[in-house]
């Protein structure tokens, strides 16, 4: 489960800021699966058929029923269970697939292409236990979904963080996909919605709610002339031996000019948000793989699985051994 799965509310500024932020897309296919089952899916392979102009899209997929692993291009696993939500944000090839293994198939050997005169429901499968989605499309050419960034993972999974949430997710997809019934390529949207629109965005509250700088103008620091090719730089890169002269050599502005617009923008230096945004990867990497700890601790720039131990739990309290277990359930009863 992501590390927001505990989490309050987003901080009133980011909140703000994507109640600001417009997408376009719909929800355009269910699916029922058993296992075992795997399907490979190149989103941005679809995003000029699907909307017609865009070079990628950010895809999602609800899952309704059942449990899937799912592995984004980097091959890290995640695992996901009914309630969760899988962001692909930048469009790049993934795998759904069940807990057995068994042969890739590509989603387009499933499905027939659009325009579509109703929402395409995809069945396949080995018979064993299922696997519901509700999947769709988004477009928008925001700096937060620009692949350059990189402010999410390839692919990441979102748990709301209350049953209120949970619940209008899925009335609000209910209902979209009762009132949709599209009847051309330009009538994938849900019945003049902005349903999809609001279920994305609700999942990227809870995602960023604890990402560094949320409660500061985190949103506007990625269109910032000064600040966004340092961000770039470091999200691309967290595990480099960054510096404040090496990231205003990316800004190709002065140490003291980028250090004083950290501080202004985003109310930190540069160097302790680099140790908060490893923070929030790792958390990230904790929450919804298998990956080691030593693993983690090398993915997002620390020399020693003590060194990033330490740091750590000097951040929230518990080892990332510890942490995980509390996240999943799985401490051992004194």
């Amino acid at each position: 489960m992501s590390d927001v799965e505990a989490a309050g509310a987003p901080p009133p500024v980011l909140a703000a800021a994507l109640d600001q932020l417009r997408l376009d897309g719909a929800i355009f296919f269910r699916a029922a699966f058993s296992d075992p089952f795997s399907i490979g899916a190149i989103p941005n392979a679809m995003a000029d058929v699907l909307s017609p102009g865009a070079d990628r899209i950010c895809e999602f997929h609800i899952i309704v029923e059942g449990r899937a692993l799912v592995t984004g291009p980097d091959g890290e696993v995640l695992r996901a269970g009914s309630g969760d939500i899988v962001v692909v944000p930048y469009g790049d090839p993934h795998t759904i697939s069940g807990e057995s293994a068994t042969e890739t198939v590509t989603f387009g050997t499933l499905v027939d292409p659009p325009p579509w005169d109703e929402f395409p429901m995809i069945e396949y499968g080995g018979g064993g236990a299922p696997t519901g989605f509700v999947c769709g499309y988004l477009v928008s050419d925001d700096p937060l979904f620009d692949p350059q960034m990189r402010v999410f993972p390839p692919v990441f999974v979102v748990r709301l963080p209350d049953d209120a949430s949970r619940r209008w997710v899925e009335a609000s997809v209910s209902y979209a996909m009762a009132a949709g019934n599209p009847a051309g390529p330009d009538a994938l949207g849900v019945a003049a919605t902005r349903l999809p629109e609001l279920v994305v965005i609700e999942v990227l509250k809870a995602h960023l709610a604890q990402a560094p700088a949320a409660d500061h103008g985190w949103l506007s620091a990625l269109r910032d002339p000064v600040l966004a090719p340092a961000l770039a730089a470091l999200h691309a890169a967290p595990e480099r031996n960054w510096t404040v002269a090496r990231l205003a050599a990316e800004a190709s502005v002065s140490r003291s000019l980028l250090d004083d617009r950290f501080r202004q923008v985003l109310g930190r230096s540069p160097i302790r948000y680099l140790a908060e945004w490893r923070m929030h990867l790792a958390r990230q990497l904790l929450g919804t793989t298998d990956a080691t700890v030593f693993a983690v601790s090398r993915r997002v720039g620390y020399d020693s699985e003590e060194a990033f131990s330490r740091a750590f739990k000097r951040a929230h309290g518990s080892s990332p051994s510890h942490w995980r277990a509390e996240r999943r359930g799985t401490v051992p009863t004194p």
